[in-house]
This record gives C-alpha cells, sequence and structure tokens, in this order.
C-alpha cells in the first residue's frame, strides 16, 4: 500500500488530474442503480494519496495550496457528477430537434458546476492538510461541507449527494434517522477514505487507530440499522391505494392528438380489476403522477365527469396537472400542481409546486437565455410559476399528506411543511424524460431515504417508474417496475415514531462536522506544516 500511495503521491501534475477524474468517475459504480460501495475504499483513498502529492508539490505557501487543492477537488468531483450524471442528456431528446445540439453542452457544464464545489473542498482541505490521519479528517469536513452547500447554494442541487453511497439498502438507511442525509455523508468521507491513513507519506503514526475508529462507526451504522428494523412495529395495513403508472411515451404525451388515448388508458388502468378480482373500492385512494394531463383539466368537464363516473362513494383521485392561475386567460400563469378530485368530479384542493426545476421548468436569468434562443424543456412559454409555500391536504378517510412533487424529494429536511405532522408523503413524478438510465433508479433511492429521515411511509407515483410503496423505513412495500403499463395495489403503511433528525434536522450534523473542524486545526496548528 505504500508503494501505491507513493506512486500515485509522485505522478505529475497532467497524470494527477487524470487520476483524480477517473478515481471519480469510478466512485459512481456506488450510486444507483449498481450501489457497488466497496469500490469507495479504492476511489477515495486514490484521491487522498493524489491530494498528498499536490500539497506537496504546492509547498508551505497557503495560495499555492489552495490552488493545487481546489484543481484537484474539481477532477475528482467533473469525474463523479459526468459518470453518475450523464444521463440528464437524455431529456435533451426527446425534443431533439429543438434541443439535442445543447446535449454535450448539458452533460458536460451541468458536472463542470457541480464540480466546482468540491474544488473549494479539496482547497479548503489543502489548507489543513497534515501527515497521517489528521488530513483525513480535514477531508471528510471538507467535503462534506461543500456537498451541504452544493444542496443550498442558488436553490440547491443535492442529486446524488455522497452519503447516498452509504445507504444503498434499508439496514444501512437508518442512520438518517438521526443524522439525516448531511451526517451520512459527513461518516462516508470519513469510511471510505480511511485506508488512507495506513499509508501516509509522512509517518504511519495513529494510522491504525483511525482505521479502527472507522471501522467503529461503520459497526455502530450498520449495528443501528439492524436494531431499528428489528424494533419496528408490524403493519397493520392502513388506507386502500392505487398508484397508476401507465408508462406514457415523453415524445407523445404532450401531443394534442393523444388527449383521449391519454385519458382512457387512465381510466383503463385505474377500473381494471386488482389482484382480488374487485375494482375501485370505497375508501380507495386513486393516485396519478405528475402532469397526467397534456390539457388544462378546468377546460375538460368530460373528463371530469368521467373520473366521478369512476371513483365509487368515497373513493378520490390525486393526480398531477398543470393547473392556471386564472382559468378564463389559460395563456396566463401556470402551475405545475397536485389536485385531489372527490367522486363528484370536483377539484377539491390544490398544491403547487414551489421547488421547480431550473431550466427544466423555468429559465433563470431568463433575459440572458433568451437572448440566445434558449428555453426551458417544458413547452410553455413564459414556464410554470412557484407556488407560495409547502402546505398539507387532505382526504376524506384518509391520513393528510405532504405532496412533493418530482425533485422536490431531494431536499432533506424540506419534505415535511411546518405544523401538524402528516401520515405519509407522496411523490408524483414523470422520470419518462430520462428512460431507461440510471437517473429513475437514483430519484427512488433519495425518496426512500426522505422516508427513513422523516419517518413517513412515502407513496410514489411514477409515469413510466418506478411507481411504490415504501415504509417509514425505507422498505419497498410494493413496486412496478420501470417501464411497465400497470396498476399498483397496496396499502399505506402506518407511520414510525418522530425521528431525532425531524426534531433537530441538521444539528447533529453540524457539531459533528464542528468537531472535524477543530480535529483537524488543533493538528495542523501542533504539527506546524504541510507534508514534505
Amino acid at each position: 500500500m505504500d508503494r501505491i500511495a507513493r506512486a500515485l503521491a509522485d505522478l505529475g501534475a497532467p497524470a494527477r488530474l487524470a487520476a483524480a477524474v477517473a478515481a471519480g468517475a469510478v466512485s459512481a459504480l456506488a450510486l444507483a442503480p449498481l450501489g457497488l460501495f466497496p469500490v469507495l475504499w479504492v476511489t477515495v483513498p486514490v484521491f487522498v494519496w493524489l491530494l498528498d502529492g499536490a500539497v506537496a508539490a504546492a509547498g508551505p505557501r497557503p495560495g499555492r495550496r489552495f490552488r493545487a487543492g481546489v484543481v484537484l477537488g474539481w477532477s475528482f468531483g467533473f469525474g463523479y457528477f459526468l459518470a453518475g450524471l450523464w444521463w440528464i442528456g437524455a431529456a435533451f431528446l426527446v425534443d431533439g430537434d429543438q434541443f439535442a445540439a445543447l446535449l454535450p453542452l448539458a452533460v458536460t457544464v451541468l458536472p463542470a458546476g457541480l464540480a466546482l464545489f468540491w474544488g473549494l473542498a479539496g482547497g479548503a482541505a489543502a489548507l489543513l492538510w497534515q501527515d497521517g490521519w489528521p488530513r483525513i479528517v480535514a477531508f471528510a469536513a471538507a467535503f462534506a461541507a461543500a456537498e451541504w452547500l452544493r444542496g443550498h447554494v442558488l436553490t440547491g442541487f443535492p442529486w446524488n449527494a455522497f452519503g447516498y453511497t452509504l445507504a444503498p439498502v434499508p439496514v444501512m438507511m437508518q442512520s438518517a434517522a438521526v443524522v439525516g442525509l448531511w451526517g451520512l455523508t459527513l461518516a462516508a468521507f470519513i469510511i471510505f477514505a480511511a485506508p488512507a491513513a495506513l499509508a501516509p507519506r509522512a509517518g504511519r503514526r495513529g494510522g491504525g487507530a483511525f482505521v479502527a475508529v472507522a471501522a467503529l462507526l461503520l459497526a455502530v451504522h450498520l449495528g443501528y440499522g439492524l436494531v431499528r428494523l428489528a424494533g419496528a412495529a408490524p403493519d397493520d395495513g392502513g388506507t386502500p391505494l392505487r398508484i397508476v403508472q401507465p408508462s406514457l411515451d415523453q415524445s407523445e404525451k404532450w401531443q394534442a392528438a393523444n388527449e383521449d388515448e391519454i385519458v382512457a388508458r387512465y381510466l383503463e388502468l385505474s377500473a381494471r380489476p386488482g389482484p382480488d378480482g374487485r375494482a375501485l373500492a370505497a375508501g380507495t385512494v386513486l393516485i396519478w403522477p405528475e402532469s397526467a394531463f397534456p390539457f388544462l383539466l378546468s377546460e375538460r368537464p368530460d373528463v371530469l365527469e368521467a373520473i366521478a363516473d369512476l371513483l365509487p362513494a368515497g373513493a378520490a383521485l390525486v393526480t398531477g396537472a398543470v393547473r392556471a392561475a386564472n382559468p378564463s386567460d389559460p395563456r396566463g400563469a401556470a402551475f405545475n400542481s397536485v389536485l385531489i378530485v372527490d367522486d363528484a368530479g370536483t377539484v377539491a384542493a390544490a398544491y403547487d409546486k414551489v421547488h421547480l426545476v431550473p431550466f427544466g421548468e423555468y429559465l433563470p436569468f431568463r433575459a440572458l437565455f433568451d437572448a440566445l434562443g434558449i428555453r426551458q424543456l417544458v413547452a410553455l412559454p413564459e414556464g410554470f410559476t412557484p407556488g407560495a409555500a409547502r402546505m398539507m391536504l387532505t382526504l376524506p378517510g384518509a391520513p393528510s399528506f405532504a405532496p412533493l412533487i418530482c425533485y422536490e424529494i431531494i431536499f432533506p429536511g424540506e419534505a415535511v411543511p411546518p405544523g401538524p405532522r402528516p401520515g405519509w408523503i407522496l411523490n408524483l413524478t414523470n422520470d419518462a424524460w430520462f428512460g431507461a438510465t440510471p437517473g429513475p433508479y437514483q430519484h427512488f433511492l433519495q425518496s426512500r431515504v426522505r422516508a427513513v429521515e422523516t419517518g413517513l411511509p412515502v407513496v410514489r407515483a411514477a409515469n413510466s417508474g418506478i411507481s411504490a410503496i415504501v415504509d417509514p423505513y425505507g422498505r419497498v412495500r410494493a413496486h412496478l417496475r420501470l417501464g411497465v403499463a400497470a396498476a399498483l395495489e397496496g396499502n399505506l403503511p402506518a407511520v414510525a415514531a418522530l425521528t431525532p433528525y425531524t426534531r433537530l434536522g441538521d444539528v447533529i450534523f453540524a457539531l459533528f462536522l464542528l468537531l472535524c473542524v477543530g480535529v483537524a486545526a488543533a493538528a495542523a496548528r501542533r504539527r506546524g506544516g504541510a507534508l514534505a
């Protein structure tokens, strides 16, 4: 191991940067759908050893060390985000005649921008870099802080946050109930970087003890998961649900000529007899995915009437739909909404999406991009308007729920609105934009971790999949595979106890982050020098 560490640290600058990009790209194998997290015990130490070389080559001057860390951190991040997010390019092929030319730009610019956060982390870590295990603490603190910033700056984009690599299966998700995604992220950087402490460039003092501490951290993480799952109360079955997954092709979904065929598919799948041979039963919550209709529902009273005929007494439809702020002016402001339609065919309540997707649902810096001839992917002249606030919706005979549309569910701490605790989270989405790529699997994993963080079941309706019922422990009770057109039957799982993360938010993460920064800073003062 010493020989490998020294060889990597002694690479010249071009080879060092290429190796960092490659290590970052291989690290993406730890993300969904593969979840090959053991690869990180190779790639992350490689990155640490590359940083050893970059800091040593930069010498003791802080400015040079910071720049060296920034360049190397950006390189590793670019590889990680490029390999983890390449599938976003599929959305630019849906309307290929308008957007295909932008595909190379989108596939590379987004990873390059996200990698700036990791570049900043590399620079910060380099300023505190020391020989031996303290550099691992500085590394983990800097990169965990950068990931938190990535999840918040400019509306945030925490997709594929590094903490998800430590939560591929339910037993490894449970710590999120205490420390949340960002706490998992800090733990993941410590655990996966730990082997680098066994081959320090300047001595081996404390390396074995640090690895033992990291191994203990992993054992606590796994042990807590086993104990929490063993103590999960048996589920007695709640409100009956029917989730419709129509698997409509995105290129045909918004064509006016397909309106009646699309409605007919939803109605047929909704009325199809379930496993018990029955159609919709009284009290069932029927769920359709995001933007189910290629029209404004207020303009089609015949569709509302057909929905009323479909629903038995006491049942309700919860559906995604585009909603006009002023129904008499359909060309005015429009919202991406969740609507509740009762058994009389009346729209009884609505939630308007608050956290819109930049470039997908609206254009930031609109004047600039209009001048360049670039518009958002959704074919609305002015894009969607954000809703006023997150809110809960209520249904007759069922627990209230927190609606989240598409990627709103990827934001830790924002899944549940302030006020009384809901009984479940509903995530309506349309991942058909991304086809059979890793994107829908990554989205699904993130929704499962939200269930663990909040202690609430998550019900997910996706146009092309993955639709599912997830219990408060992240376990999938029922699901429909990607690309399948079908209806999913199941019951709403019971809630779990209020989690520490729900009570405290990111306080525990912040305390551990400050502890790591303090340890790294104290080691820097005590040893008084960078790596030789």
